[in-house]
């Protein structure tokens, strides 16, 4: 019976409510072209372009509801008597309206804001692109508090400490595409860690886990915290 668990999350756990994935099919994020809207540089290059796109996008977060998924995540954040690391790559706000606490935003999170000035993140619903004072300094310098293509994704070291201590790893809805995600069943593997992946399709690392269970998450996950919860 595995002790300590990590989960990592990625855009197919929250599809099934509405949320759009990373790339669409025709590679683009949402109509727009990744170097638009999700790098320092396209930031750099036009501000207002940047903010409008994740102003709408926070202000999407109100007309989506957690999914079974993160409900059952939840549930076994609460439940779950010993470790347990959800780390999700999805910067909308879905795990924590679905009940789990013991949770990291790698990408960071559509509702905060980060100013540039003196570096203070604050919980944040509203618009950025009308430059609004921040809450801390009351400079107009925030910008939204997500990693973009270019910068080190948050917590990395806390991510890397329970990878190192887990007995299980679980990925759900991820690609396999992004690095450093992409790389954690490796250290978890080489850990010693029993590796489960559950997608809707196989991933690009499918081959490095030892068990993957394909179909949507909404029935994939309760039947694994089902699953988990039993052996208590």
């Amino acid at each position: 019976m595995p002790k300590r668990i990590v989960i990592l999350t990625g855009a197919g756990l929250s599809a099934e409510s509405g949320v759009p994935t990373f790339r669409g099919p025709d590679g683009l994020w949402e109509g727009e072209r990744i170097e638009d809207v999700a790098t320092p540089e396209a930031f750099a290059r036009d501000p207002q372009r940047v903010q409008r796109f994740y102003d709408a996008r926070r202000a999407r977060l109100a007309e989506v509801e957690p999914n079974p998924a993160h409900l059952a995540l939840g549930r076994l954040d609460r439940h779950w008597p010993d470790e347990l690391l959800i780390v999700t790559q999805n910067v909308d706000d879905l795990h924590e309206r679905g009940g789990a606490s013991r949770l990291l935003h790698m990408h960071g999170e559509l509702a905060s804001a980060w100013c540039r000035a003196c570096g203070a993140r604050s919980p944040w619903r509203a618009p950025l692109a009308d430059g609004p004072p921040c809450p801390a300094c009351g400079a107009p310098a925030l910008r939204p508090d997500i990693v973009w293509f270019g910068e080190m994704p948050y917590h990395m070291d806390t991510i890397d400490a329970a990878l190192m201590r887990a007995d299980l790893f679980v990925a759900i809805g991820t690609s396999g595409q992004v690095y450093p995600a992409a790389g954690f069943v490796d250290v978890a593997r080489h850990a010693g860690a029993r590796c489960l992946e559950l997608n809707l399709d196989p991933s690009m690392v499918s081959d490095r886990f030892h068990e993957s269970r394909l179909g949507p998450a909404s029935r994939l996950v309760p039947a694994l915290v089902d699953e988990l919860l039993a052996t208590l």
